[in-house]
Parts: structure tokens; sequence; C-alpha cells
């Protein structure tokens, strides 16, 4: 059958990240790696799922009131006008909204922006389309956004930039300057801007989330897609969205009923509740997120590693290898779970831009991402974990 598959097919081979959450299951190690929280999910949402169940919503389901909601979400934090009759499409996570975005834009040989690192998925759905990926990096440590790298990357084949703020695996949460920079390439090039938003309301410190489409000339040139998964700690609920003007709305919307058909329809009621959740829970989700935060970086301190960039957004942590580890990051990731139980992620798997003189990344094999979106217990359970590694000099025993 190998020789059946689609040269699309072939290129892919599975999710690292996934396969390290598999080996953590077997290993019964504890997993920082895949970025879902360990910890219940509210109440109120459960129980309204549950409702939604006994009450028989069992069948292929549009729930208009989960567009109405969002479109008064985004007037109140962004001054965006949304028509929810016209410009929502509800979706399974937002994962398929993404994918759907892609697909309802490129066409192919269409050349797609991304920042470099990255989060895998958009590769491969650009990929799909036909489109060509082209990356731009982000400066370490600070992971900043250089405006002349960034126009020099447009050409007239560019048609889409993506866009992945708070961002998943530094933190880093794109500046309103770098949002400036961006939105006016995409209004010279005449570009669209799909953005993943997913992490809109876990921010720390003094950062706030900003929508591009916010900004001048954008919300026409916009498809944001965003979903309750991470907000309210139900990634396996798939219950996301696609906010864009009329046409490509509708475009997504299609091509997510040839895909799935519907989204589950008990989850999509209990998403009702979700969004009708009061300011106060938001406040404390991103309390209580920053507390994880700091804990993570405190742990990793103490065992070398070199934390130069403070994570302003999402559940990770970006952490750079200690200057005395002669290991990779895929080195030190087997290490880590042979002689710790501790699970994380490769940094390699983020970077796919070339920059040094052999045509690899520079700093690609020195970075490990750590979800720090776990229970206390998880999180002292690996503190201890990681503290056992160190020897009478201080060091951690995994590479000395």
């Amino acid at each position: 059958m190998e020789e059946k598959l689609s040269s699309v097919a072939k290129t892919f081979s599975p999710s690292p990240i996934q396969e390290l959450s598999h080996l953590a299951q077997r290993c019964n190690a504890i997993n920082l790696a895949e970025g879902f929280p360990d910890f219940p999910a509210p109440p109120p949402i459960k129980e309204a799922a549950v409702s939604a169940i006994h009450n028989d919503f069992n069948q292929y389901r549009h729930v208009q009131g989960i567009c109405d909601k969002l479109a008064l979400k985004m007037k109140k934090m962004h001054g965006l006008n949304i028509d929810p009759l016209t410009d929502i499409a509800i979706c399974c996570g937002q994962t398929e909204a993404f994918a759907a975005a892609i697909f309802s834009i490129i066409d192919k040989g269409d050349e797609v922006l991304l920042f470099d690192p990255c989060y895998e998925t958009y590769e491969g759905c650009i990929t799909m389309a036909g489109g060509i990926p082209v990356y731009v990096q982000l400066d370490p440590p600070q992971w900043t956004l250089d405006p002349d790298k960034l126009m020099s990357s447009f050409t007239c084949r560019t048609k889409a930039v993506v866009l992945n703020s708070p961002h998943n695996p530094t933190g880093k949460v794109f500046s309103r300057e770098e949002l400036e920079v961006i939105a006016e390439c995409c209004r010279r090039w005449d570009c669209v801007a799909i953005t993943d938003e997913v992490y809109e309301y876990i921010t720390f410190d003094d950062q706030k989330h900003e929508t591009i489409a916010s900004l001048r000339g954008m919300q026409e040139r916009t498809i944001i897609t965003s979903s309750l998964s991470k907000t309210f700690s139900i990634t396996g609920w798939r219950i996301g969205w696609a906010i864009a003007p009329a046409a490509a709305a509708s475009a997504v919307r299609n091509i997510h009923v040839k895909l799935t058909d519907s989204a589950p329809a008990p989850f999509q009621e209990a998403a009702l509740t979700a969004l009708s959740s009061p300011t106060k829970y938001f406040e404390t989700i991103r309390i209580e997120y920053q507390l994880k935060r700091d804990l993570c970086m405190k742990l990793l301190d103490s065992v070398g590693f070199q934390i130069q960039f403070k994570p302003q957004g999402s559940f990770f942590l970006f952490a750079e290898l200690p200057k005395d580890c002669m290991l990779s990051d895929v080195e030190y990731v087997k290490e880590l779970i042979k002689k710790a139980g501790v699970v994380v992620v490769p940094g390699r798997g983020f970077f796919h831009g070339k920059s040094g003189s052999d045509g690899s990344c520079r700093h690609e094999k020195r970075y490990i991402r750590v979800a720090f979106c776990k229970s206390d217990a998880t999180l002292n359970a690996a503190a201890q974990k990681f503290g056992e590694l160190m020897n009478t000099r201080g060091c951690p025993k995994l590479y000395c």
C-alpha cells in the first residue's frame, strides 16, 4: 500500500510532540511535553455539557448563540464590528479552523510567510494546500521581529502571513509596533493575515493581547482562528472558530462541512456557558498561569538552563540548554526521560529557517519547550525529579 500513498502523505511523519506524550504514558513519566492541562475543566462548563447530553443534543448542529457571543466579545475586546450571521464559522477546534482558512485562501504555488520558530501544524496545512512556506526568523534571545527581514521576504507570490500571538513555542506576545509592521506589509503587498489566537486570554505581567485585525485596513484582510481549548482547559472538546469577512468565513464554513460536517453538538451547547464566563474567571486563569510560569522558570534555572526570555503569554517556556551541556536537544530529552522520568519537547522541531554557513539554523539544537499548563502536583513532582539530577557540586548529573 505504501506505493499508493500521495506525495503529500509521504512527506508527513508522526508528530514528535504526540509521540513524546505517548512515550510519557507508556513510561509513566511526567508529561511536560504536550500543551494540555492535566487539571479539571471549570465545573459549570462540564455541567453544561452533561446537561446537553442528557437532553439529547446528539445530532449535527450549528449553535448560532456561539457566533452571537463571539461577536459581542470581539466588539468589547477589540472594537471590531462582526456580523454573527455571516462572519463566523464554527469548526472542530482551532486546528481545523486554521486548516480550513488555509484551504480557502491558498492555491498551488502561493507563498505563505511564517515566523520561525513556529508550531508544527502550520507548515503541513500550507503544504497540503499546495502552498510554499517561507520562514521569517525571529531573533533570539528576545525573539524580536526584524522589519527589514520581514519586508525582504515578500514577493509577488506572497498571499498570506501566519501570525500566532501569544506565540507557541516561545511565549512571545507581538508588540503593537511589530503588529504595525506586519500590517503595513500586508496592506502594501495585498496579503491576508491568518492568525492563531488560542492563547488570547493567557498573558502575563503588563502584556495584553491585540488582534492584528483591529489595526487600520486589516479587518477586511484578516482571518482570526481561536477556540475554547486553552482558555477553558478542554483541549479534547474540539470547539473552535474562524472570524473573517463574509466571503472568507463562508469558504471556511463550506470546507468545514466537507471535512467534518459539524463540531460536537453537546460541547457546542457547553460553549455558550464558557463564553458567558464572568470577567473574574479570565483574570484568575491569567494569575494562576503566571504563577506556574514563575515556578517553571525557577525550576529550570536551578538546573542550569539559560532563561533569557521570560514568557509574556501562552503556557510554554522555551529554554536554552546550559552552556556547558554538550548534548543536543534530542539527546538531552532522551536522557531526561531515562534518568528523571520527565518528558519535554526538543526545540529543533519548531525551527525551519536556514541561517548557518552549513545551511542549518545556528541555535535549533539548543532549546527545549516545557509546558507549564499542569497542576501544582505535577509541577512539584517535576521539580523533585529535576532536583534529584543535581550532584554534590551543584551540577546536573544528566550531562556532568
